[in-house]
């Protein structure tokens, strides 16, 4: 349920919506649909790309001060998140604020106490430095956060003057739900899965459980079909100029439609009971 953003966005509405919108332990219905979708296009990719091993970096590594301690506040925050929404009915972002806030403690105490022993190298120029939180939050996709945040504010400007509910009445009402869901994976692909799934969540349709697993289904693994239809192909066009690149990206999107089409026809077979 956290592991994606779109996901994550339809088990937090069930904070703010009792109708039709998917608990923590029901998104798990989508495990082997989603597992079938994973595994369709990565065994068709396998017979074309080069069988290769990358070179790796033979230098010993330490785990420096700290380390292990970042990787228990690392389960400690998802537990948090998932704890706070399911028995505190509070938005999992307080549990994962909550993480940062006992991230930074430790970072602050690490320089504190052995800050002359304690350094990291930066990952492109290979510079050493002591650890700071504040510096790795800086380098965070600042832009790609800000145009998701106009896109919400767009939709929900939509939504507020009545457009929205337009739409819901066209999709959900002659499309019917089942068309109108798997419609939404073509549009994450072209629009992006994120703001795609918050229209949806604003028009707030009246579904079975089956087809709002359809819906997170769709939305979360349809953008994948082209490279500017998710935040992990946006980011990964950003960090490989020159290697990863939407043209490249759309010579798989067939096959990736094939892992989406299989999907599909999964969670129908194997969750029927959930469309009642």
């Amino acid at each position: 349920p956290f592991g994606d953003i779109t996901t994550l966005m339809v088990w937090q509405k069930n904070v703010h919506a009792s109708n039709g919108v998917v608990s923590f332990w029901t998104f798990f219905n989508l495990l082997i649909p989603s597992l079938v979708n994973w595994l369709v296009p990565a065994t068709v990719m396998s017979f074309f790309i080069p069988n290769e091993k990358p070179e790796g970096n033979s230098d010993k590594v330490t785990v420096l001060r700290g380390g292990f301690t970042m990787i228990f506040l690392f389960l400690i925050t998802i537990s948090l998140a998932v704890s706070s929404h399911n028995f505190l009915h509070m938005p999992p972002v307080l549990g994962m604020l909550t993480g940062l806030g006992l991230l930074k403690l430790l970072a602050f105490t690490l320089r504190k106490v052995g800050e002359q022993d304690y350094y990291v190298k930066h990952p492109v120029s290979g510079e050493s430095s002591s650890y700071d939180i504040f510096s790795r939050i800086s380098q965070a996709e600042w832009d790609t956060l800000f145009f998701f945040y106009g896109v919400i504010l767009s939709v929900g400007g939509l939504g507020l003057i009545g457009y929205m509910g337009m739409m819901s009445s066209v999709m959900y009402g002659q499309w019917g739900p089942t068309v109108a869901n798997i419609a939404v994976g073509g549009f994450s692909a072209i629009v992006d899965n994120i703001p795609v799934m918050f229209a949806v969540l604003t028009m707030l349709p009246d579904m079975s459980i089956g087809q709002w697993l359809l819906a997170t289904l769709t939305a979360g693994v349809g953008g994948s079909m082209l490279s500017i239809g998710s935040a992990a192909g946006v980011a990964l066009m950003g960090q490989a100029h020159g290697k990863y690149t939407f043209f490249g990206h759309l010579k798989w999107t067939p096959v990736i439609a094939l892992g989406y089409a299989a999907s599909i026809w999964t969670h129908f077979l194997i969750n029927s009971h959930l469309f009642g």
